[in-house]
């Protein structure tokens, strides 16, 4: 097996590969003026089982394209079989027809990938991962939640209150307990399916005089955590800590979530970041492990 880092994943790609102690395939990249990507494969793939490192993070049309050329190129050079590991998964929250006419984007991308030859997908904290397992390609969806736990209790944070943002989420909240051992809870949201729009329902939490770390799967604008920032800090919680296995933080959503009242902000390398201190390249080398 070898593991060929994409663009977008060189040094994730790169620890990947060292922890599960397998060949690195270095590729050649660069930008034409025009801005369109030239990959070159620096090694022969002939009868490897090649793993691709490529998360799909914005840019993600970008990442998205790079991938596909990865991936096409590996099939074209008669790879045994490509296995595409792809952190954060662009299109994924585009996971059904919400209203009648709307692509089915995260179908469309599974499709494309299996034209360009993938056998297999791994990515980590999924939108939807039951949508996943009913598309063209076997998708293994991972959780990142013990490791940001984890990292939380190594922080002096045992004991803390975990919530997550929606009941339908509610397992992350659990998941996180099983580190934390404080307790867990969701915080009530409702999301306009035309507008997209967010809002909060009132609901008391046990929050008073406690940490709490608010978890979620991606961080864009900020808009829903800030708000469950600020209902927490208005029932008199402690510390308030929001985690994310996908830090996108578009624009200022890092300082808009601070300034709402939280005391910091933590996120995985999934997405890299100034706030992506959680690596999750030994999630993947164990799955990894286990597929050898």
């Amino acid at each position: 097996m070898i593991v060929i880092p994409g663009p977008a994943s060189q040094a994730l790609g790169q620890e990947i590969a060292r922890l599960a102690k397998l060949q690195v395939a270095p590729i050649e990249t660069k930008h034409f003026p025009d801005g369109e990507s030239r990959i070159r494969f620096t090694k022969n793939v002939e009868n490897e089982d090649v793993i691709i490192v490529q998360t799909t993070s914005p840019p993600q049309n970008e990442n998205l394209l790079q991938l596909f050329l990865m991936a096409d190129n590996a099939k074209d050079l008669k790879a045994k079989s490509i296995t595409a590991v792809i952190p954060y998964f662009a299109y994924a929250r585009q996971d059904q027809r919400f209203r009648y006419g709307e692509t089915f984007s995260v179908k469309t991308i599974v499709d494309l990938l299996a034209k360009c030859g993938v056998n297999q997908i791994i990515t980590v904290n999924s939108h939807n991962p039951k949508i996943l397992s009913t598309l063209s390609v076997p998708i293994q969806d991972l959780s990142a939640v013990n490791l940001l736990a984890s990292y939380f209790k190594r922080q002096g944070f045992d004991g803390a209150l975990s919530l997550s943002l929606g009941k339908k989420a509610v397992a992350m909240a659990a998941e996180a307990d099983k580190v934390l051992q404080g307790g867990y809870d969701y915080i009530s949201t409702r999301r306009d399916r035309v507008t997209g729009k967010v809002t909060l329902e009132e609901k008391t939490l046990p929050a008073k005089n406690r940490d709490v770390v608010i978890f979620d799967d991606i961080i864009s604008s900020g808009g829903t955590m800030i708000k469950a920032v600020e209902l927490v800090k208005l029932q008199d919680a402690r510390r308030v800590y929001a985690a994310c296995v996908h830090p996108l933080l578009i624009g200022d959503a890092r300082e808009k979530i601070l300034r709402s009242g939280a005391d910091g902000i933590v996120g995985t390398n999934c997405v890299s970041s100034p706030v992506s201190i959680v690596s999750v390249a030994p999630l993947i080398a164990e799955a990894l492990s286990r597929g050898t």
